[in-house]
C-alpha cells in the first residue's frame, strides 16, 4: 500500500474521520469509472461509488493493509455493481449504454480504424456501437464485469479472480464468453465489409 493511503488509513482508525477524504479524493474517479463501465450509465455508476465508500468507510477496520487499498476499494465497487445489476435485473431489463462516458477523453466507443472517414464507414462505425451496446447489455453481470476489467481496465485474470471472488478458470470463461458474444454479434457486419 502506498504511503498516502496508509497514512490515511491509519488516521481514520485511529479516530480522524475527516482523513476519509483524502481516500475519497484519490479513489473516486477509478470506482465512478469501473462502476459506469458494469452498469451502464452515470446515475448508477455514482451510486455504486456513494455505497461503496459507504461501505469502506465502514469496513476500514477489517482491510488486511498488507494489499493494496486500490484493489480493495475496486474489489467493493465491483462487488456493489454486481448487486445493483442483480437487483435491476430481477425488476426487469435494464438499459446499457457504451458510447456515454463521464470523462469525454476516455469515452467507450468501437469505431472502425479507416484513412479516409467516408459516410459509408461512418455508418458501419454506428450499428457497430449498436451491436456492442445490445450484447453488453444482454451479458451477465459476471460476464460484463470480467470483459470490463480485462479489456477497458486492462486487469489481469488473477485480479479479476480475486475482485469476483471466483476461480481464475472461471474467470477466464466469463471472459471468453463475453468476447463469443461480441464476435457472434459483429460477425454479420464485418462480413458485409
Amino acid at each position: 500500500m502506498d504511503a498516502i493511503d496508509a497514512a490515511a488509513v491509519e488516521q481514520v482508525l485511529n479516530g480522524n474521520h475527516e482523513a476519509f477524504k483524502v481516500i475519497v479524493d484519490r479513489h473516486s474517479r477509478t470506482l465512478f469509472k469501473v462502476a459506469f463501465r458494469m452498469t451502464g450509465n452515470e446515475h448508477d455508476a455514482e451510486e455504486v461509488v456513494q455505497e461503496s465508500l459507504l461501505r469502506a468507510f465502514k469496513s476500514l477496520k477489517t482491510f488486511e493493509a498488507h494489499s493494496s487499498l486500490a484493489t480493495w476499494l475496486y474489489r467493493i465497487a465491483a462487488n456493489q455493481s454486481l448487486d445493483l445489476l442483480k437487483r435491476k435485473k430481477r425488476r426487469g431489463p435494464a438499459e446499457y449504454s457504451i458510447t456515454e462516458e463521464h470523462d469525454p477523453e476516455e469515452q467507450m466507443t468501437v469505431q472502425v480504424e479507416t484513412n479516409d472517414p467516408d459516410p459509408e464507414r461512418m455508418l458501419l462505425s454506428k450499428e457497430v456501437q449498436k451491436k456492442v451496446t445490445a450484447v453488453m447489455a444482454q451479458l451477465t453481470p459476471a460476464e460484463r464485469t470480467a470483459f470490463v476489467m480485462r479489456h477497458m481496465e486492462g486487469r489481469s485474470m488473477d485480479e479479476i479472480s480475486k475482485i469476483l471472488n471466483i476461480r481464475n478458470v472461471a474467470a477466464r470463461n466469463c471472459v471468453f464468453r463475453a468476447v463469443q458474444k461480441l464476435r457472434r454479434a459483429l460477425e454479420p457486419l464485418v462480413e458485409a465489409r
